[in-house]
């Protein structure tokens, strides 16, 4: 049974899958038609996977897995797939991190950093805004010597619509503490993601 037309006035009670529904409509589509009927539930389903980061604590994610550890040395973990939306079109864009931290007495579990990447990826994101959280969250977290982070995506923004150039990628860094004061310790950073392995 088709729902009721939304109002301004309405919005604020309108259900999610009403509000999706109306979109339906708004670009001109039949929102009762067969192959249409579930979208506005899956739409739904669908955002709240996407934007999972927002129900996410990076606390919560790390808390039991920080270690004393008497190492000094880069931890790097490279090549981590992420993907996020872009805030100002509601569109995909994704990539890889390349993150490394020296540790200051502290270490974090490894499979806790692409966790961290995702809690921050999977929210309305600028690429730029993306790569600072994931290095400071890490700072925060352990108070190592330095972080730095880089992200290499494609946007749809830029390659479905606009420009539509299907090949670029912007790529983006954060570099904290060592990483942003020793040259020597940023280019072996750089030296080993530019690499194909480690």
């Amino acid at each position: 049974m088709p729902s009721e037309i939304i109002t301004p006035t309405s919005l604020d009670t309108a259900s999610t899958q009403d509000l999706y529904r109306e979109l339906i409509k708004r670009i001109g589509e039949d929102p009762d038609r067969d192959g249409l009927l579930d979208t506005p539930k899956r739409m739904e389903k669908s955002m709240a996977f996407l934007t999972r980061g927002y129900t996410q604590d990076v606390d919560a994610v790390i808390h039991e897995a920080l270690f004393d550890v008497d190492y000094d040395e880069m931890v790097i973990v490279k090549d981590i797939e992420f993907f996020s939306m872009c805030e100002h079109h509601l569109l995909p864009f994704f990539g890889k991190a390349h993150i490394a931290y020296v540790p200051n007495g502290k270490v974090i579990g490894l499979s806790k950093i692409p966790r961290v990447v995702d809690v921050f990826a999977r929210r309305l994101q600028v690429q730029e805004r993306l790569t600072t959280q994931i290095a400071d969250a890490i700072s925060e977290a352990i108070a190592p010597q330095g972080v730095a982070v880089i992200l290499e995506a494609q946007h749809l923004c830029m390659m479905m619509r606009g420009v539509e150039k299907q090949h670029s990628a912007t790529v983006t860094s954060a570099m904290l503490g060592v990483f942003k004061t020793q040259t020597q310790t940023r280019n072996e950073f750089l030296s080993l993601v530019r690499r194909g392995a480690l």
